[in-house]
This record gives C-alpha cells, sequence and structure tokens, in this order.
C-alpha cells in the first residue's frame, strides 16, 4: 500500500483537472477521482508497467468519466439553452431542474497546472466540451489542451492512433460549430492586474454602483447567472438589468475574494446568507464575462462560511 501511494498521489490533483473537464462538475470530479483511487488500487499488483503510471492513472480516470457520463445527462450554462434575452427589466426565467456546469476553485488543483493551462479551465470551454461524446471529449482534453502526443491518448483510450487523429478531427468540427467565446485574451497579473479588476468589481456590488459596473465591463459584455435561463450580451442591456434586478441597494451584497478555473473570483452573500460564485473573465479592455455560480453549497466547496 505504501508503493501505491507513492507512486501515485503525487497525480492526485492533475487526474481531478482531468475529471473536472470531463465532467463539469467538481462534485462529479472528485467521485471520479476517488473511483479512479479504488479501481488502481485494486489492480496495483497486476500492473506491469507497459505504460507509465501516470498515463496508466488517466486510463482508468477517462474509463470512470465516461462511465459516469452514460448515468448523467450533459451539464449546461444558461447561454447553451436560448439566446440572450433583449429586456433587462422582464422577470428572469428559471430552469432549476437543468443540470449546470460548477466552478471549481484554484485550490483544488495545482498551481503550475493552472499557470500553464488557464486558457484549458476557462468556464466557457468546460461547458463547450460538455456538448461531446465521452470519448471525443477525452481525446480532445488530452490532445488539445494537455498536448499529449497522439500515441500516448491512443494507450490511455485502448485505440489505435488513427482513431484517436479521427475522433479528434470530428471533436474540433463540432465545437467549431459551436466555438466556445475564447478568443478574448485574459488580462494577465502584470498588465491591468487581476486583484485589481476583482477588487474594482467588489466595491462597484457591495456599494450598488451602477456607473462604476458599467465603466468595468467591456461593451460586449454578457451575464449569465444559473439557476436562471435569461442571460444577457451587450453592456447596454447587462446594466440595466445589474442595476434594476440584482445589486439591491448598498450593503446588501458581501463579496470575498477568490479564485476559480484560474480566473478572478468571488464568494457571494446576500443580506448575509450565501448566495454562490461569481467567476470573472477580464481582459485588458474590461471584463468580458460574468458567470455567476446561484448554489449556496458551492460557497462552503470553496472554504466560506454559510453565513455572515
Amino acid at each position: 500500500m505504501n508503493d501505491f501511494a507513492a507512486e501515485t498521489e503525487r497525480y492526485r490533483r492533475e487526474l481531478l483537472a482531468h475529471c473536472y473537464r470531463m465532467l463539469g462538475s467538481v462534485d462529479d470530479a472528485e467521485d471520479a477521482v476517488q473511483e479512479t483511487y479504488l479501481r488502481a488500487w485494486r489492480a496495483y499488483d497486476a500492473f506491469e508497467g507497459r505504460s507509465s503510471v501516470r498515463n496508466w492513472l488517466y486510463r482508468i480516470a477517462t474509463n470512470a468519466c465516461r462511465s459516469a457520463l452514460t448515468h448523467h445527462s450533459r451539464r449546461f450554462l444558461p447561454s447553451g439553452l436560448a439566446g440572450p434575452a433583449d429586456d433587462p427589466m422582464a422577470p428572469t426565467v428559471s430552469a432549476a431542474e437543468t443540470r449546470w456546469v460548477q466552478p471549481i476553485p484554484d485550490s483544488m488543483l495545482d498551481p503550475a497546472a493552472i499557470v500553464a493551462g488557464r486558457e484549458g479551465l476557462r468556464i466557457a470551454l468546460i461547458a463547450a466540451l460538455q456538448a461531446l461524446p465521452g470519448r471525443q471529449r477525452a481525446v480532445f482534453i488530452l490532445r488539445d489542451v494537455l498536448g499529449w502526443s497522439a500515441a500516448d491518448v491512443a494507450q490511455v483510450m485502448d485505440t489505435s492512433t488513427a482513431a484517436v487523429k479521427s475522433m479528434l478531427q470530428r471533436a474540433r468540427a463540432r465545437l467549431a460549430e459551436e466555438p466556445p467565446d475564447l478568443d478574448r485574451p485574459s488580462a494577465r497579473d502584470g498588465s491591468i492586474g487581476l486583484d485589481g479588476v476583482l477588487a474594482h468589481y467588489i466595491a462597484a456590488v457591495e456599494h450598488a454602483d451602477g456607473a462604476a459596473l458599467e465603466r468595468l465591463l467591456r461593451v460586449d459584455a454578457r451575464i449569465e447567472a444559473t439557476p436562471w435561463r435569461t442571460w444577457f450580451s451587450g453592456r447596454a442591456t447587462c446594466v440595466p438589468y445589474l442595476t434594476h434586478q440584482v445589486l439591491g441597494s448598498p450593503g446588501d451584497w458581501r463579496l470575498l475574494p477568490t479564485r476559480a478555473n484560474g480566473q478572478p473570483a468571488a464568494a457571494g452573500y446576500y443580506r448575509g446568507s450565501a448566495y454562490g460564485i461569481l467567476v470573472l473573465d477580464p481582459t485588458p479592455t474590461g471584463i468580458g464575462r460574468i458567470t455567476a455560480f446561484g448554489d449556496a453549497a458551492l460557497v462552503q466547496r470553496f472554504g466560506f462560511p454559510a453565513t455572515l
């Protein structure tokens, strides 16, 4: 057992990131990693070293995720259900029964992997991946996100390199039909400063300052908030929506800074009770996207209390 732990434990965090990309949920990803290590422990004595331990674990983890996908429906963001709303004053429409994509705390991931693969963790990509069949999804993640060779991917997937190339081609074509919104360059910590953007955003929300939020948002910014299917694209609708339906009065909201998916984020509280996690996508010209996950349980998952 000591040999098993010494050989495998170093890969736990990167396997969690892999399972998260596959499943779109931090809860499901943790379950898949637990299942991976259980299966690996049971099979460890029979492991013959024909591949690296890392590849062997990825194979088990990928199979665990594909098995999980057969039992669950696809996860979405609001933008995956319908087009943007054009009336910021109209009541928002709930889609409470939908299985939503979840954010993942940076604290659960390997810091080096976050720096190297930040684009591969962004919420928009995680949501887009959910449209791919399990095998295509795994191949795309291993080849295009993690940069594995076709031969290594074939070993993990128990198939040929020709089949890997074919699945990757189909996955790329499918994603090209509805490309994830990833072409906006993310702000780097040394340019406009991610922490500074988050601090200004927190101040604007806590002071219910719609004008300050308008200055922070890009002209083409979008706002999505689960569990609502209603979402908005463009500052002209985002700002009135925030001002009239979200912000309330100064002091209603309290936001605590955190990090999710390699991006600045905040744990949100409304009048002292946990609301959920808000993830920002800052760019050199302003905040391009705010994705709010209205799930109080996520606040505790990120290490914050249920109430303030």
